[in-house]
């Protein structure tokens, strides 16, 4: 499939729109998640590439390893009709729930006792200041 002249953006173009830095993108080709077009030194990008970038970015957004997220592009790929792309999917995402849940749960508890230690802090300090002589 051609691709349209409007359809052809520059590393930079690409880079602004996404919000990161053309170093990115480079990292990005770099580790085979992404392969721009080449006209002399300019990376050309199509918006295949723009539309992988935005995966890859929500991936990364999302707590997913490079690795895992070079997998699904991999996968979507190879399948035609992403079965096993969507069963990794969702394989990944439960993984990254249940991650998520244990974090969030760890955060309450550590909410709880920073809150009580706070508490018995300030009960220690208003003791301390109301037992000082007044001057």
């Amino acid at each position: 499939m051609v691709e349209q002249q409007d359809d052809l953006r520059g590393i930079q173009d690409v880079a602004t729109s996404l919000g990161i830095t053309p170093r990115a993108l480079r990292l990005y080709e770099d580790r085979g998640l992404i392969a721009p077009c080449r006209v002399g030194n300019a990376r050309i990008y199509t918006r295949r590439e723009t539309a992988r970038m935005k995966l890859i970015l929500r991936g990364k957004r999302l707590g997913f390893t490079l690795r895992d997220i070079k997998e699904f592009l991999d996968l979507y790929d190879a399948d035609p009709q992403h079965i096993e792309q969507l069963a990794t999917l969702a394989e990944r995402c439960r993984g990254r729930i249940d991650e998520l849940v244990a974090q969030r749960e760890a955060l309450t508890m550590t909410l709880v006792e920073l809150e009580a230690i706070e508490r018995q802090a300030l009960a220690a300090l208003a003791e301390r200041q109301a037992a000082q002589p007044v001057s």
